[in-house]
């Protein structure tokens, strides 16, 4: 059994973090669980207590609990630090090394690994300001898995939302578990999906390309310790977990981004790229 500390962020996908606590506890897991003054705002104390079955932290400037374990242990006796759901603003936090709450001031005391799941709108994930505190946090060790890409609460369409937690339980689950990652430190630029050429602001030459197998090519070699660039076309298929994901629409937009994901240590070209396009779309 592992333990794990999962911090809550604020945010409307806060409630997915009762059913990432529930599969955790399924899957033999023990959770202890910091719920934010933002997240407190969309999920309770009471509710994240009674799922995981162990007292939920909160502030930083509770004599009780500071004196009966201190945030200092909470921090360390985890097996995983898991941040769910994300925020903008946690994360900016975390990449500046802020410690102003509980949550921040356990991810800068700790020296167990981290794993965060970002959760905003679109616009905010795609900023580079947002851009530049994930690259920090990566190089500075923190795993940052890819936003699922969708419909929002925000009627907003896009990358931003939480991975489900079937996808952050695999996650955990394999940052947990000691595998043979023949491919650490290499590169591997994986393309995926079709390609549409427009032909007018209504119309396309398209296929019937799913995606399918070069997002399972992508997981796969995630898993194997890769890092891994999946240029996809316009599919609705979720990122898997630990894998960087770059949407195209047109095979010159697909031939843009594998050019400025380069270099690559290897480079694995499943995308069917159409054969044609109209020479000037109207």
């Amino acid at each position: 059994m592992s333990h794990i500390l999962l911090i809550v962020g604020g945010g409307i996908a806060a409630y997915k973090a009762c059913e990432l606590i529930r599969l955790l506890r399924k899957a033999g897991h023990s959770v202890r669980c910091v719920l934010t003054e933002g997240g407190s705002h969309f999920v309770t104390p009471m509710t994240l207590a009674a799922l995981s079955e162990n007292q939920v932290f909160t502030t930083l400037w509770d004599l009780k609990d500071e004196a009966e374990m201190g945030h200092i242990q909470l921090s360390r006796e985890a097996d995983l630090v898991v941040v769910a759901p994300a925020t903008a603003d946690l994360m900016a936090r975390m990449a500046n090394g802020h410690a102003d709450d509980l949550a921040t001031t356990l991810l800068l005391a700790t020296d167990t690994p981290v794993l965060v799941a970002p959760a905003m709108n679109v616009r905010m994930w795609l900023h580079p300001a947002t851009q530049r505190n994930v690259a920090q946090l990566r190089a500075d060790g923190v795993e940052v898995m890819a936003p699922d890409e969708g419909a929002m609460a925000c009627g907003e369409f896009g990358p931003g939302r939480l991975p489900e937690p079937p996808a952050i339980l695999a996650a955990i689950e394999a940052k947990l578990t000691p595998a043979h990652r023949p491919l650490a430190g290499r590169h591997v630029l994986v393309t995926a999906g079709p390609t549409h050429e427009p032909i007018d602001p209504v119309r396309y030459i398209a296929n019937r390309s799913s995606g399918r197998q070069g997002f399972a090519v992508a997981g796969a070699l995630a898993a194997l310790g890769a890092r891994v660039t999946l240029v996809a076309g316009p599919v609705t298929l979720p990122t898997p977990p630990g894998v960087t994901r770059v949407n195209v629409e047109t095979a010159r937009d697909m031939a843009q981004a594998v050019t400025d994901a380069l270099p690559a240590d290897a480079a694995v070209m499943v995308a069917a790229v159409a054969d044609w396009r109209v020479e000037a779309a109207e």
